[in-house]
């Protein structure tokens, strides 16, 4: 479990450094010019980052799922390997399809200077303003948006739902109280993601 924690804090640490110093820059300088190399690597890493911390989040339910679950099984399913190709298969996930992503906005043309009224370059803000054809970026931005979005958060919907029926089927208050407080972090943190991410 602190294995996965520490990937996730890693990919939250990654995600606001991708923005943030360059908009501190910005601040700072007065000017808000970021050139086109940057904006790749800026967009790479943002997604990267993005896409990590959304799989993660998947793979913690399910190891919350186990534990409440299995819990005398726990440390033998939920061993130190597989952790880390879960880990790693989060990982390759992620640095794909941001790779994917900006190999795909390498294509694109634009018809002059870009302004992007964002502190950061955002994936579908320049993809929108290309004078280039833009629907293949599109398809692929929607389908990883629903395969590498939607996915995950069904994967955590399914776990906490049998989550919640195992606790519920726990006889004593102070068990069902046990059994809850181990998931109320994780599950105020999926909330926060998603949130804000549905509040764009």
């Amino acid at each position: 479990m602190y294995f996965l924690l520490s990937n996730l804090s890693f990919a939250d640490i990654g995600f606001t450094s991708t923005t943030v110093p360059n908009m501190l820059v910005s601040i700072q300088t007065q000017s808000k010019v970021i050139r086109y190399k940057g904006c790749i690597t800026q967009v790479y890493f943002f997604i990267q980052c993005l896409m990590l911390d959304n799989i993660l989040l998947t793979v913690m339910s399910y190891d919350h799922y186990m534990a409440i679950f299995h819990p005398l099984h726990y440390t033998v399913i939920m061993d130190p390997k597989l952790c880390v190709l879960l880990v790693l298969a989060c990982w390759m996930l992620s640095v794909l399809n941001a790779l994917l992503q900006s190999l795909m906005m390498l294509w694109l043309s634009f018809c002059t200077d870009l302004e992007i009224p964002h502190f950061f370059c955002e994936l579908n803000q320049i993809v929108h303003s290309a004078c280039s054809d833009t629907f293949p970026n599109d398809v692929v931005i929607y389908v990883t948006t629903v395969v590498l979005g939607g996915g995950p958060l069904v994967g955590i919907l399914h776990s906490y739902f049998k989550i919640a029926s195992s606790i519920h089927a726990i006889s004593s208050a102070q068990g069902r109280y046990k059994a809850f407080s181990t998931c109320t972090s994780h599950l105020s943190v999926v909330f926060l993601f998603y949130g804000t991410s549905l509040g764009e």
